[in-house]
């Protein structure tokens, strides 16, 4: 009976907890969704629902009926394109990399991985400026591959260390029977790595895609023509008015929350389980 007690006693602790940081959380999407669904003069009204709900905001953002709103759908394919472009060479590079570390003990490895996170002890905002000046050497500016380059670098050692720590979970008795049976290294990499590390590839992917998607100071630096920068640039133009349209910019903030949303929620159980493997050795 104690032991039933003390349970019902930490669930209703950690209700006490969630309960008011959950509610915490969703304040900011519920105002964001009450701004895109109300009219321009009752957007600010401070009432807890419009008077008059509407969904002509989103109509005006898809049809491109605003100003601001000239390459909406453009610059949503920018993002797309820049955050599945930062997944898959960051997946790429960080696959790679961790396998040559973690499997094949490649000499340096190791120190160079270190190197590469202690990176991190910069703030990434501190190193705009010179990565804005690295890309202007190379004449890389305005061109979308600045962008991509630098979140692959940004989001690259996390990566690497997370597909590492992973990866030294893995049985060498495998790669030993592997090499027994003639098995090289790319065979190894192909047959016995790859299929064991997908929860933890997918959550490395997913994660530089998000990074990107939701990055504005490096697309905002690095990225100038209208036809060029992601829709989170895009975004921040909405502010640069006397008398800005707060209805269209939450409307146009809302859709653009989507899909990451979505992705995250599609791959949460190897999200959960590949950012976490490692953490614990068995």
């Amino acid at each position: 009976m104690s032991a039933s007690w003390k349970k019902v006693g930490n669930e209703a602790r950690l209700l006490l907890i969630g309960i008011p940081v959950l509610l915490w959380t969703l304040v900011p999407v519920y105002h964001l969704f009450l701004f895109a669904i109300s009219e321009r003069d009752s957007a600010t009204s401070g009432r807890l629902w419009p008077k008059h709900p509407t969904l002509q905001n989103f109509e005006i953002v898809f049809q491109q009926k605003h100003f601001y709103l000239n390459h909406f759908w453009l610059q949503m394919f920018n993002s797309l394109v820049i955050a599945l472009a930062v997944g898959a060479i960051t997946l790429f590079v960080a696959t790679t990399a961790a396998f040559a570390i973690s499997r094949l003990k490649v000499r340096g490895g190791r120190t160079v991985m270190n190197i590469a996170l202690f990176t991190y002890f910069i703030p990434a905002a501190f190193l705009a400026v010179p990565m804005y000046k690295t890309m202007s050497i190379y004449g890389l500016l305005n061109n979308q591959w600045s962008l991509i380059l630098a979140m692959v670098t940004i989001a690259s050692p996390y990566c690497i260390w997370v597909l590492k720590q992973a990866s030294d979970k893995l049985p060498w008795e495998l790669d030993e029977a592997a090499r027994m049976d003639g098995a090289g290294p790319l065979q190894l990499f192909r047959l016995v790595y790859l299929p064991l590390m997908v929860p933890s590839l997918v959550a490395v992917g997913t994660y530089s895609l998000l990074l990107a998607w939701n990055e504005y100071l490096y697309a905002f630096l690095l990225l100038s023509n209208d036809t060029d920068v992601t829709l989170a640039v895009a975004l921040g133009h909405f502010l640069a008015a006397d008398d800005s349209p707060w209805e269209l910019l939450m409307a146009t903030g809302l859709i653009y929350a989507l899909p990451p949303a979505a992705i995250y929620y599609a791959f949460k159980r190897y999200m959960v389980s590949g950012l976490t493997a490692g953490a614990v050795k068995s």
